[in-house]
């Protein structure tokens, strides 16, 4: 209603006012004078305009005045009209066109692999089968099939169908009926004797025609087509002949009545009352469909009940649906409100998925800008995690698939040549050993040496940190406008800004250290607080995730979460983030070994997702570390450790092994044994090679491409013998390829 409506509305009721008409047997009050004493008893003000009067009359605050009644705040009152149609329909959702599985190009890669896969399947098996056993059985029934052909022949020439009826007619003295029936059968039996003698007739002489006028071929392929008719034919009903090649698991189909009754079930007041009084309150805003292999159905909870209040009762919703806990997940959907509930339900439990292959697997290189693969969900879409600018926290119960996810990280950071790898296995088990050729600094070990390791690469991360931030804040504001890492910069390598990847497995044994651990604690907080943006980088795995084996600095900071199997509630907050359990995502609902590999990830999408991370074995690990290896070999980005050195120790000198072993095996002498070139080399660098052996030369070279080989020579005691060495040519090989590459850097 615009202005001129309400000058109109107002002197129309004004009209009225003054000329009142006089209702029958009623007192006549003047509404104009009644209305002045109100206005001159609650407000001394003059009278005041006609605009205002209304305006004040919409005022939902009640009057002081004991004769005036108050305003209701739900009064009706002029209002501006809601939106338009065009506005409402812009507001709408649209549905998608087409799946996410064909608009993902792994996914929809995926399917076609599978569809591909399930045909070759079915057609070897039966390729098989064909001459070893379906063949012999069409054989073996072929003479019951003839006994069968015959036994139709006969039944249908002379009617025996209707002998049935005929037979009921008669029994219940049904005269006409059946003398109808009868006339009706000597029709039939006339016609069909005479077609089946013609028939007879004509077989006959076909066989007489195959026998002594065909040819031996023709004979063959009459006998193969009336032997393998035959075999059809007698075959029985409970015994076909081609068994399946694929059994199909038959699911109950997810219905409106399902959920509902499994929902009522689950032991919430607000969903009980909901049903009971006819469904009304839970909403099913879309058709329950089939999305994966499993049913998707979308529903609007009663008002007050969050997804995470069902979340919290998901083994009493399995119960109701009468399936495996592995086999149902309620999400909350990120772009609706907190009680849209996306309930999803597989055709089986998550944990008998197999294993997930690695989509990187047989990939050449990675870009560490791109999101890394790290699995699928329940519904199984892949997910991924973004490495650049997040560090990662990952923590379960011993066995439960913690380092395998740190394997899938960190090969996925050692496919791009410009990262440089750090990395700290303190459990002592030689987990990520294979990735030892690539990483700038290694270790694998519990011992005091260790830890000690692993403190000095967290202080030598943090003085990286501080120096990186100086050099972005020297770098032009055209190539870093957002003062962080970019691939543009990574890639100049004179900047010394690549991205840094440090990863720390079983951390606690890190942090816990009563002599490097509290130190290392506030180093890894700086670094996770301030190197980000600078392209470092920190991986940590935790099986014992408490305030002391773990500082609230570091697990309060870290980005990206992921926890598979805990214990309880705290660890499950150490690990997800302050509430989590209390907002529904608990790790703690996986199950001991069986839900090995199963976790929730938390801060790489927009609510926390359970996700069964993909698998790498060793040698599956140590073929990607290889190719990995080449490709750094070629770009020259191998450094430290990868080349046997290790420039950046706070604990001793820094050396460049092949100078040193150059330099103890001298241009005379072309062939060494390994074991002379470790006593040399403790002889020169006692701090550094003190109790090397032979076995320790022979890994420490094998990076650098110089392979042992048996090398003839003589022992102290002057007898010949041949045992592992190494040739010098092959050492000044491999020195001058690496002096080359470093240039080309």
């Amino acid at each position: 209603m615009n202005h001129d409506d309400d000058n109109e509305l107002f002197n129309r009721l004004e009209a009225e006012m003054a000329d009142p008409p006089a209702p029958p047997g009623g007192e006549v009050v003047d509404l104009g004078k009644a209305r002045t004493a109100r206005g001159e008893s609650a407000d001394p003000t003059p009278d005041p305009s006609p605009d205002f009067r209304l305006s004040k009359s919409a005022d939902p605050e009640p009057t002081e005045s004991a004769d005036a009644r108050p305003t209701l705040v739900d009064s009706t009152v002029p209002t501006v009209s809601g939106p338009g149609v065009i506005d409402r329909i812009k507001n709408s959702k649209r549905m998608d066109v087409f799946p996410s599985w064909m608009k993902s190009r792994a996914e929809f890669t995926e399917a076609l692999g599978w569809l591909a896969g399930h045909l070759w399947h079915t057609i070897a098996f039966h390729a098989v089968r064909v001459p070893f056993v379906y063949l012999p059985k069409l054989v073996w029934r072929s003479p019951r099939g003839a006994l069968n052909i015959l036994g139709r022949i006969g039944r249908w020439a002379v009617d025996g169908e209707g002998e049935g009826l005929r037979q009921y007619t008669a029994t219940n003295e049904q005269v006409d009926e059946y003398l109808k029936l009868s006339r009706q059968r000597d029709r039939r039996v006339r016609l069909r004797m005479i077609l089946t003698v013609l028939g007879g007739l004509f077989a006959l002489g076909m066989g007489l025609f195959l026998v002594f006028g065909a040819q031996p071929m023709t004979q063959f392929l009459a006998v193969t087509v009336a032997v393998l008719g035959c075999g059809l034919a007698g075959a029985p009903a409970d015994a076909p002949l081609a068994t399946r090649a694929v059994i199909k698991t038959e699911v109950q189909k997810l219905t409106s009545d399902i959920v509902v009754k499994a929902m009522a079930s689950i032991g919430i007041g607000q969903i009980a009352s909901a049903v009971a009084k006819g469904m009304d309150g839970i909403k099913f805003v879309s058709p329950i469909t089939r999305e994966g292999p499993g049913w998707r159905a979308d529903i609007d909870l009663p008002l007050g009940v969050t997804v995470a209040d069902v979340a919290d009762r998901r083994s009493r919703l399995a119960s109701g649906l009468r399936r495996p806990l592995g086999c149902v997940w309620p999400d909350a959907d990120p772009n609706e409100h907190e009680g849209r509930l996306i309930l999803w339900v597989g055709d089986r439990d998550l944990s008998k998925t197999g294993i997930v292959k690695w989509q990187l697997a047989n990939a050449r290189r990675h870009d560490i800008f791109k999101r890394n693969p790290f699995g699928i969900d329940p519904r199984g879409r892949a997910q991924s995690v973004p490495m650049i600018q997040h560090n990662i926290l990952i923590g379960s119960l011993p066995g439960q698939g913690k380092t395998a996810s740190v394997r899938v990280l960190a090969c996925g950071a050692a496919l791009d040549p410009s990262v440089e790898l750090w990395l700290h296995e303190n459990k002592g088990t030689g987990d990520l050993d294979s990735l030892e050729c690539v990483s700038h600094r290694f270790v694998s070990g519990i011992d005091d040496d260790s830890i000690k390791y692993a403190a000095d690469s967290l202080k030598l991360l943090r003085e990286e940190v501080m120096r990186r931030a100086k050099a972005i804040k020297m770098l032009p504001r055209d190539l870093c406008p957002d003062k962080r890492i970019t691939r543009q910069i990574a890639d100049k390598r004179s900047l010394k800004l690549w991205p840094l990847v440090g990863v720390f497995d079983e951390c606690q044994n890190l942090f816990a250290h009563p002599k490097y651990g509290k130190q290392a604690g506030e180093d890894a907080e700086f670094i996770i607080k301030l190197g980000r943006a600078l392209g470092v980088i920190l991986i940590l795995a935790t099986q014992r995730p408490d305030k002391d084996s773990l500082p609230t600095g570091i697990s309060g900071n870290v980005s990206i979460r992921f926890a598979l199997k805990v214990a309880g509630q705290v660890e499950n907050d150490m690990i997800l983030g302050t509430s989590a359990y209390k907002n529904g995502v608990r790790a703690t609902s996986f199950r001991p070994e069986i839900d090995a590999g199963n976790g929730y990830l938390a801060g790489a999408t927009a609510l926390p997702v359970v996700v069964r991370t993909a698998y790498l074995d060793d040698n599956a690990t140590h073929a990607i570390a290889q190719r990995a290896h080449a490709l750094r070999k070629a770009e020259g980005t191998l450094s430290g450790h990868a080349l046997g050195q290790d420039p950046e120790s706070t604990s001793g000198p820094s050396y460049d092994l092949l100078a040193d072993v150059a330099a103890v095996v001298p241009v005379s002498e072309n062939r060494v044994w390994n074991e002379r070139i470790a006593a040399r080399l403790a002889e020169l660098r006692p701090e550094v090679y003190g109790g090397w052996k032979g076995e320790n030369v022979t890994s420490a070279l094998k990076p650098h491409g110089i392979k042992t080989q048996g090398v003839a020579g003589t022992t102290d005691d002057g007898e010949r013998t041949t045992r592992r060495g190494i040739v010098r040519d092959d050492l000044t090989t491999a020195i001058a390829e690496r002096n080359q590459n470093r240039g080309a850097a």
